[in-house]
């Protein structure tokens, strides 16, 4: 069951720390399209676990409740696991070309794990948990 309490505070707090421009980690921003290929090239590298997508909507306390339990329980580093940032609302058509290019529908908020050019790991909603994301990056 949903604690929609919970839900509102953690909202607020995501909220305020946003406001004050606290850092909550270090994420590389998904703005435009031509990243997308740079990200399945990256994907490749053998240096690198695997490229993580984090897929949110700011609008919504769901959203905002699997990105504060993601960002808490994150501990990767961005030269082993690049993590990047979509904000759904400003670019929507970003999250439609994912959803071509990885064989993954479109859900928010949702994580997926990008390796040798292909999503080996996609969880959405409550789903969404470091452990086995972590996991996929070790597999």
């Amino acid at each position: 069951m949903v604690d929609v309490q919970l839900i509102q505070k953690q909202t607020r707090l995501l909220n305020q720390r946003n406001l004050f421009n606290i850092p909550s980690m270090n994420w590389l921003k998904l703005v435009n399209e031509s990243q997308l290929e740079e990200i399945q090239n990256n994907s490749f590298n053998p240096t690198i676990k695997g490229v993580v997508l984090f897929k949110h909507s700011t609008r919504c306390s769901i959203s905002s409740m699997a990105l504060s339990r993601f960002e808490r329980g994150w501990s990767l580093d961005q030269e082993k696991a690049p993590a990047y940032y979509l904000d759904l609302l400003n670019y929507r058509p970003i999250s439609s070309l994912i959803a071509d290019k990885f064989a993954v529908e479109h859900e928010s908020p949702q994580v997926l794990v990008i390796k040798d050019g292909k999503c080996i790991y996609h969880a959405s909603h409550s789903d969404i948990n470091v452990a086995d994301i972590e996991k996929a990056l070790n597999s």
